[in-house]
């Protein structure tokens, strides 16, 4: 059952691999981008970053739609880290979950901050806000113990 989707390019990384897999009993994270797996180096960072007892799954968006929709992953209590704000979006569209935690993109240009260290273009910001209006709760929050800023 998912517990928690969330938006990080960095995908796994401390706060990911610590602070909510700990707060919210997580066994098994996916990783959902579409550049990952072209990436070994990006692939060894990550296995790098595993936490012990954590499954760890890598797959594109396509796939992490599929494997979720079966119902495959239904066993786990699930994190779902997307590299991106779209990819995020076509798969809370596609699943039906209603709460999307912004936890960090990458700033640049013709980028608004929109919350600390969330950072998303014109096009990002009205996929987010059409979201909004389906129902979805989003938030940013760095880790568990910080303060869930509504967006």
């Amino acid at each position: 059952m998912i517990q928690l989707v969330r938006v990080d390019y960095r995908l796994l990384h401390g706060q990911v691999a610590v602070s909510w897999t700990a707060d919210l009993g997580i066994d098994c994270i996916l990783l959902v981008s579409d550049t990952l797996l072209d990436d070994p180096i990006r692939v060894t960072s990550v296995k790098l970053a595993k936490p012990t007892g954590v499954k760890v799954v890598a797959k594109n968006i396509e796939d992490s739609i599929k494997a979720i929709k079966s119902g495959v992953t239904d066993k786990y209590k699930l994190l779902v880290v997307c590299e991106t704000i779209e990819g995020a979006v076509h798969l809370l569209k596609e699943t039906g979950v209603k709460s999307l935690n912004l936890g960090g993109t990458r700033p640049g240009e013709n980028k608004k901050e929109i919350a600390p260290i969330i950072f998303v273009t014109k096009e990002e910001e009205i996929l987010l806000e059409e979201l909004k209006e389906s129902g979805v709760e989003i938030f940013a929050q760095m880790i568990p113990e910080s303060k869930k800023i509504n967006c």
